[in-house]
């Protein structure tokens, strides 16, 4: 469903990716999993043309993604944003029926409110939460009413970027766990940027390590643990030793 080809993006002398080959199958969830600043969140940016690589392919379902109508492209993917990104002045019914009310996707409102309630419902929501705003809202209600908007208009690839930042842990484990029965349920592609390994465990199919701006290792994610490689060790041990350099 999702195909990254030698995939090379530079900001100015910051060559952040260098070369990204990635292959995701059609109803496959992957996680990329790599430290803060190795390219996790331009590679997804680069998928959905947000960002221009600087060469390299990447095919959507066998599709160029740079070409096409852009609306009609966009219409096939549902994201969670990291920080929620929900809009402070519409009533979370509003929120999760965004994308319904506008565009090629666009339903009369009462129809699209109904969808909306819906999916609140799936992620666990009660009806009455729909007219409240998401100020009045904790943290994890928060985020389920953000996946909630995600999976909407029914998408065929859903984005997670850092699901689980800034819930406790057991609210992470809601949210890890909604997403999977989520995805194995539409069928959906799904890919997924985190540093909670938690979540890697819970939402994965299989698993791509990416740094210094390529590939390192992709496998299942039951070899995780058994990787051998020295990169994806380091990374899921914490440990401050090994080949990845730690900041200090």
């Amino acid at each position: 469903m999702i195909r990254l080809e030698n995939v090379h993006k530079a900001f100015g002398d910051n060559r952040v990716l260098r070369g990204v080959n990635l292959h995701i199958p059609k109803g496959e969830s992957m996680v990329i999993i790599g430290g803060s600043g190795t390219g996790k969140s331009i590679a997804l940016k680069s998928v959905l043309g947000l960002v221009t690589p600087d060469s390299g392919t990447i095919l959507v379902d066998g599709k160029d993604a740079r070409s096409g109508d852009k609306d009609a492209f966009l219409a096939r993917f549902g994201m969670l944003f990291q920080g929620g990104a929900l809009f402070d002045s519409l009533p979370v019914w509003q929120n999760v029926a965004f994308r319904l009310m506008r565009g090629s996707l666009k339903r009369p409102a009462e129809e699209a409110r109904a969808i909306a309630v819906e999916k609140l419902r799936r992620v666990g929501l009660k009806p009455d939460v729909a007219d409240r705003f998401p100020a009045e809202l904790s943290g994890g209600m928060q985020k389920r009413v953000g996946l909630a908007r995600a999976i909407a208009a029914e998408p065929e690839i859903i984005f997670f970027d850092e699901p689980t930042t800034g819930l406790d842990p057991i609210m992470s484990g809601v949210i890890n766990d909604l997403i999977r029965e989520i995805v194995v349920e539409m069928g959906a592609t799904a890919m997924t940027i985190t540093h909670d390994m938690s979540s890697v465990r819970a939402i994965a199919d299989k698993v791509a390590m990416l740094h210094d701006g390529v590939i390192q290792w992709t496998g299942p994610v039951a070899d995780l643990d058994n990787s051998g490689d020295p990169y994806v060790a380091q990374f899921i041990s914490g440990s401050a030793d090994g080949p990845i350099e730690a900041v200090r």
